[in-house]
Parts: C-alpha cells; structure tokens; sequence
C-alpha cells in the first residue's frame, strides 16, 4: 500500500513540473497570412526584394546566408533582380580567395558571406530549422492545418519583444513573447522605419518583419514554387492514369463478366 501511494505520489509531482515546464517554454506564435502559404501560394517578388533590403541593412551586420549563391536573387519565382543588379549586390561583399590569397569584391557565383558574430546563427535555413506550430501534442493537427509555421516564428521574434530587460550570468536578456522561455539575448533588431522601400511599401516594425521573414523562407526553400507546379503536374497524371486504369479494367473483364452471367 505505501509502495502505491509513493508511486502516485511521484507521478503527481512529475506531471505538475511537466505542466509548471510547459507553463514556462510555451510561446506566443502569431499566424501570419504569408503570400507562400497553400497548395498555389506564390512568393510576392517585391515582398522578397524588400525582405532583402531589411536583411543586407540590419541583419547581415551579426547573421550570414552561407548557403545561399549570390546568383539565385536572379531566379524567377523568387526575389527576381536583374543580372546587373545582383552583380552590383555581390560586389558590395569583400570575399577572400584563397586563390588570389588576398580579398577581391564579390561576384554573383559567390555566396552570401557567413556570419560575422559567432554567437549569432547563421540564417540560410532557419525558416525549415524552427517550427512555429505544433500539438496538441503529439497530434500535429496544428502543423497539418498551418504548416510548419516557420517564417510566422520568425516574424514573431521580431516583433514579439516587450521592453523590459533582465540581466543573468552577465549578459543582458530581453523579454520577447514569441520565444521559448521568454527571454531572448539578442536585442530587438527591427524598430520600425529602419530601412526606406523603393516602392513606397510601409515600413513599419510589423512590415519590416513580415518581409524579413518572407526573404528567409524563400533563402531556405528558394525552389518552393517549382515543387509546387511538379506536385500539381504529378498529382493530375495520376488522377489521369487512374481514370484510364479504371476504364481499361472495364473493358478487359466486361466479355468475361457478361459469360459468366450467362453461363
């Protein structure tokens, strides 16, 4: 008997930490409409053009895109830039060749330039590296219905801060609502009216982020739209191949149905 009640005992206090732990880590995901999203979500071209801007003016000053050829910002069904403008974009980069052993200005079949901090991770495929839905656990109805939620994660980090700050262990922490536990040490990147957009889009701090976080899933799935069009082909051949498989089937076993009904 006192061997059951300590057992319950144990698992009581293990399911109240589990749900005190659950209480802590739990952040506030915010569903983004993204341009992207579904079976025919196209990326927006000057969604993407902007999200770079945000990302060449703040970001890239602590995060690098190593994965990401300077070349693909030319793509169709992505940021789209002419071939001279992103030959005038890589030139901006000072890469070293080992080569030439010395630095030379970047070309477009270089890459983005890794990150200059080394506590600052690099941003190539953080969109498909973080989730933001999930659960009930267990199910993943929330990532069936919603996706994987990555660039809504994204942009909620960076509009997810509070303003207040804390300092732990000698380093400062900032409270953001969107990230696991609560407190977050990078500071808030993104104010609002950071960058200006050519095209007269609003720059406000909830804009800039959306933007931001679109870029960095197109740098992480760059080749979305083209596996989108492939599925759909795919998906009609076989809705096709199956209408004639089904009619072939009739008509191979039709005179064999029709003897055996009049035998």
């Amino acid at each position: 008997m006192f061997k059951k009640l300590t057992l319950s005992a144990i698992a009581a206090v293990g399911l109240m930490a589990g749900a005190t732990n659950a209480a802590v880590i739990q952040s506030e995901i915010e569903d983004f409409d993204f341009s992207f999203e579904g079976p025919f979500g196209t990326y927006d071209e000057n969604q993407l053009q902007r999200g770079l801007k945000v990302y060449t003016n703040v970001c890239a000053s602590c995060h690098g895109l190593k994965y990401v050829p300077i070349r693909t910002l030319a793509d169709e069904g992505g940021v789209g830039l002419p071939v001279d403008q992103v030959r005038a974009y890589a030139a901006q980069f000072d890469i070293y060749d080992p080569e030439l052993d010395d630095w030379r200005p970047g070309k477009p079949t270089d890459s983005f330039p890794e990150s200059n901090d080394p506590n600052a991770p690099d941003l190539s495929l953080m969109a498909k590296a973080r989730a933001g839905f999930s659960g009930p656990y267990g199910s993943g109805l929330n990532q069936l219905f919603k996706g994987m939620g990555g660039a809504e994660y994204i942009a909620s980090i960076l509009t997810g801060y509070t303003g207040k700050e804390k300092e732990e262990a000698g380093s400062i922490l900032y409270q953001n609502t969107a990230f696991p536990g609560g407190w977050i040490s990078m500071a808030p990147p993104l104010w609002g009216e950071d960058v200006d957009f050519d095209d007269g889009s609003s720059n406000a701090l909830r804009d800039e982020a959306v933007d931001t976080a679109a870029f960095l899933m197109w740098a992480a799935e760059p080749k979305m739209m083209g596996r989108k069009e492939t599925g759909f082909i795919a998906v009609l051949f076989l809705v096709l191949m199956s209408v004639l498989l089904y009619a072939t089937n009739k008509r191979i076993w039709a005179p064999i149905k029709r003897q055996a009904k009049e035998s």
